[in-house]
């Protein structure tokens, strides 16, 4: 005589809370599928397939069965888990974020360990609350205010000349970055690890430094860029607005500087549009 299994049965009352739980966007996933399996379970679907379709294991789907058979709805939710209560509360950790937040009067910032000590908790304790709420108090970063009176202006401007430039027009952002080490190299350097030093490719050479002129038209994404080996400013800015000059398809330039606007920006900018302007001399009329 075959074995026939026993039929899954659920309440009317609650199916319907089930189908809640699926539906929610606020609930857990763990809950959500708990609620899959029994609704799944009720319509007369096996627990192997039913493993294979929610690409759980089939003693999954058993414990959540006997579960709800036993305990119902309430034995769908998590149990405590074992082990030691959390010992610090929420007040408690409140204030360790709170007092992380202003600088001791002795030091910059607060080590782990001295924060422990002040507040009477272990290093542990407070490294784990700041991994929590992404607290850093070693690191540090710089900003810097504009005391251009003309600033508000000049964004304006530069702004303006990205999304709306003149017709005909060719928008460079040029920028210079001296004493770049030019390194010839195969593979990149294997850093200092313990018990080993660090290690690099039998032809590892070094060429001293170099100095990089670039020109981005912002309009292509195309980068125009030089290198010189002696860091010569007018010499090489000269240089390279000639080039930047004389491959350009169009006779007008526009000059976009680049984060600080020094002197050497605004001299390497002058000299593009002399260049530009010495290039749109020589073309053809119409060019």
């Amino acid at each position: 005589m075959a074995y026939m299994a026993a039929r899954f049965v659920v309440k009317e009352s609650d199916r319907a809370k089930l189908e809640d739980w699926v539906r929610a966007r606020t609930i857990s996933k763990e809950l959500a599928l708990r609620a899959q399996i029994i609704l799944a379970s009720a319509g007369g679907e096996g627990p192997r397939a039913l493993a294979r379709r929610l690409r759980v294991s089939p003693n999954t789907v058993c414990v959540w069965r006997g579960r709800y058979r036993h305990e119902g709805l309430a034995g769908l939710r998590s149990r405590p888990k074992p082990g030691r209560p959390q010992r610090i509360s929420e007040a408690k950790e409140r204030a360790i974020v709170t007092a992380t937040l202003r600088p001791p009067k002795t030091t910059t910032h607060w080590s782990a360990a001295r924060l422990a000590k002040a507040v009477q908790v272990s290093s542990a304790s407070v490294h784990r609350i700041w991994q929590k709420h992404g607290l850093q108090p070693h690191r540090v970063e710089t900003f810097k205010f504009s005391k251009d009176p003309e600033f508000d202006a000049k964004m304006a401007d530069i702004v303006g000349l990205h999304l709306d430039p003149p017709e005909r027009a060719l928008v460079l952002s040029v920028d210079e970055k001296s004493q770049i080490q030019a390194l010839n190299r195969t593979q990149p350097i294997l850093p200092l690890r313990p018990g080993l030093p660090a290690r690099m490719t039998h032809d590892y050479q070094r060429n001293g430094t170099t100095s990089l002129f670039a020109a981005l038209d912002v309009a292509s994404g195309k980068v125009h860029g030089r290198c010189y080996a002696h860091h010569t400013h007018e010499l090489d800015s000269t240089k390279f607005s000639g080039r930047v000059a004389a491959i350009c398809p169009r006779p007008l330039v526009g000059r976009v500087p680049p984060r600080g606007g020094g002197s050497r920006a605004r001299s390497l900018g002058r000299s593009i549009r002399r260049s530009a302007f010495a290039a749109s001399r020589s073309s053809p009329a119409g060019a």
